[in-house]
Parts: C-alpha cells; structure tokens; sequence
C-alpha cells in the first residue's frame, strides 16, 4: 500500500517524539478521530508504528520490517522511482544490483533493455532478471537471509570488489541529515558499501518515507552518492544541501 501524505507527516513526528496520542493527532490534522486511528492502524499493520493505550509508539528500531511488509510499501512510488533511473540506464551497461525492494522494482522496470550485465545478492533481482535471456547475470554468493531473501557476508562484499561497473545501485534502511545512509543490519551496509566503492556512478533508490526510519548502522554519507531517485524530499532545504553536495537529484513527484 502507499502511504497518504498525513500518514507520511505522522511517521515523521513519530520518529522525532517516539509516542503520539489519537486525540493531539486528531486536533492537529482537523480530521476525527476514527480517521487517524485508520490512519495508525495501517502504520501498525506495516510494522512502522506500535500500538499502545490511546495512540501509537516507535517500533523496535533494530529489526527491520519483513519482506512482504516492504514490498507492499509504497509500492506504486517505487515503480515511478524505478521507471526514472531505468530511463538512464543505457543498453550494455554493468549494473551492482543491491538489496532491498526498491531494487527490485528496477530489476523489473529493465525489462526492455538488452545486453545488460547485472552483479547481484538479492535473489528477488535475479529471480526477475531470470525472465531476460538478453541479459547476463551474475549472482553473487553468501549467507542467506531467509527474511529478506539476500544474500550477505564476507564472500559477498570480497566478490564484488573485484568488479567495477558502470552503475551501482542501493537502498536504505533510513536517511539521516547528518548521518547520511542507515540500514539495520552490519552485513546489510557491508554489502552496499562494497557497491558504492566498486561503482563508476553511485546511485541511491529511496522514497520519502525512509526519512522516518531511524536504523542504527551507519552505511554512508551522502557524499558517497553521484545521484539520487525519490519521490520527493521532506524540505526544499534538503534538497538544495544534497545538490551542494554535487548530488543530482531525480524526484519522479507521485503523490502518496
């Protein structure tokens, strides 16, 4: 499902207060109070927001959400996202596809491009890519995450340093102003460290709500990226510090 624009405001004031009321929300947005509770039920059911007595919490930060959770979010912004960078890709390109379900919707979104030479650990990429004849890939081994349908570890990141390729292409647990790119799991940045360092240009999928999600581990800054596909930013600010930065910034702009 994809997230409303209120949905959206209220992960964010989730994240910066850890607890929010039924009846403060209901106030500040000047709609009832059956509508926000549908509002945080829907958050609930998707794992980002916890229910408690008379309104909502911060989930556990540590565990990130299943992969069917993922996938269901957002999922017509991650198509709009995909279908921009796919646009950039040209024919006979080198691709380090990375984790995470954003990825996936690019694997999909490639479907017409031809000889393209695809570096993965995310078995839904090369499940996808497995209907391409035209297009060659290489799946990288490692420890697999039954969860999120992946594979990590040591073998994986030393394997991909011994590439380089055109285009490297991640997501993110969660975006930071300060701290840049998080993720949940310590494998999980390895491996899309690995990409960043092994890619000519170094690209990041990631649509708005991954700036209401506050993971632990520092992946990178955003000084490690040369281009960034979202939906939109949370500021104008945001977005005018990321291309100070020498970023360039594509927001396909999809409403939620």
């Amino acid at each position: 499902m994809n997230l409303n624009e209120r949905q959206d405001r209220i992960l964010a004031l989730l994240n910066r207060q850890g607890e929010l009321e039924v009846d403060s929300l209901s106030e500040q947005f000047s709609v009832s109070s059956q509508t926000i509770r549908k509002d945080l039920n829907q958050l609930c059911e998707l794992g980002l927001a916890r229910r408690i007595h008379g309104g909502v919490s911060l989930p556990a930060s540590a565990l990130n959400l299943s992969f069917g959770s993922r996938e269901q979010l957002n999922a017509g912004v991650k198509h709009s996202m995909a279908r921009a960078l796919a646009a950039r890709i040209p024919d006979g390109s080198t691709l380090m596809l990375g984790i995470g379900t954003s990825v996936a919707h690019l694997a999909r979104a490639l479907s017409h491009h031809q000889r393209l030479r695809v570096l993965t650990n995310n078995l839904d990429v090369a499940g996808i890519l497995c209907e391409q004849p035209d297009t060659e890939v290489l799946v990288i081994g490692g420890t697999l995450r039954h969860n999120d349908r992946d594979m990590v570890g040591e073998a994986v990141t030393r394997s991909l340093d011994q590439y380089r390729v055109d285009f490297g292409i991640i997501g993110a647990g969660g975006l930071d102003p300060d701290a840049g790119l998080l993720d949940f799991d310590p494998q999980e940045a390895d491996v899309s460290r690995a990409i960043l360092r092994n890619a000519r240009q170094r690209v990041l999928l990631a649509d708005l709500s991954k700036w209401s999600r506050s993971p632990m581990v520092k992946v990178a800054g955003f000084d490690s990226l040369d281009l960034m596909v979202c939906d939109r930013l949370p500021t104008t600010e945001l977005g005018q510090s990321l291309q100070d930065l020498g970023i360039e910034l594509i927001q396909t702009g999809q409403a939620h």
